[in-house]
């Protein structure tokens, strides 16, 4: 019943694409970082992931209490966004400052996609009671993704250098985008083709009109 799920079956191949971009970015620009500025390396990474939890929470927050309003997608696809433009900025920043700014994008992406994820697949199952295992099901994907961007990102620094690895990751985000755009409708208020047609439609069809609820 999921597998016939299109819109969840491509929303969990696009968080899956996501999330292998996203897990092997901050790790690589700590590498990047320890070979440039070794003496303040720790400093700047611990840096970056404050930046971003402290963009995160007031994000996620937002997107909460606007989700209804202004709709799962428009937000998600913004999410999507950032993670792509934020690999390509890694490319051409080099000093500690800039890198630690563009952690912003970091938080705004974690916050929507921390408010959003279990907003949609709740869209997108209810009514089949397969909540928890369709959640279970995306959760280990994308977390597969994730365990897989570090080892893949790692061979690419070691043939290519990191500007290549950042190239790379921002070509998955930006696919992972485009996954999203053309596959995932816009969930709130989503209903399952057929979904619509009142029970027993058929049997009441010649009944006196007041009797068939």
């Amino acid at each position: 019943m999921l597998l016939r799920n299109h819109p969840l079956v491509v929303f969990t191949l696009a968080i899956t694409l996501f999330h292998f971009a996203n897990a092997a970015m901050l790790p690589l620009l700590g590498e990047k970082l320890s070979l440039h500025h070794a003496q303040q390396g720790s400093l700047i990474i611990g840096a970056c992931i404050l930046t971003a939890q402290v963009v995160m929470v007031p994000m996620a927050i937002l997107v909460g209490r606007r989700a209804d309003a202004w709709g799962r997608k428009p937000i998600f696809l913004a999410g999507f966004l950032v993670l792509p433009v934020r690999g390509l900025l890694y490319t051409l920043v080099q000093s500690p400052e800039a890198m630690v700014s563009i952690q912003v994008l970091d938080g705004i992406g974690a916050g929507i996609f921390g408010a959003l994820f279990f907003i949609v697949v709740a869209d997108l199952t209810k009514g089949s009671g397969r909540y928890n295992l369709a959640l279970g099901l995306a959760s280990a994907s994308w977390g597969l993704g994730a365990a897989l961007s570090n080892a893949v990102a790692g061979q690419i620094v070691n043939l290519a250098g990191f500007n290549a690895a950042f190239l790379f990751l921002s070509g998955c985000a930006g696919l992972a985008l485009l996954v999203f755009w053309a596959g995932v409708p816009e969930t709130r208020g989503w209903e399952p083709a057929g979904a619509g047609r009142p029970a027993g439609a058929g049997a009441a069809k010649g009944a006196p009109a007041g009797i068939a609820t």
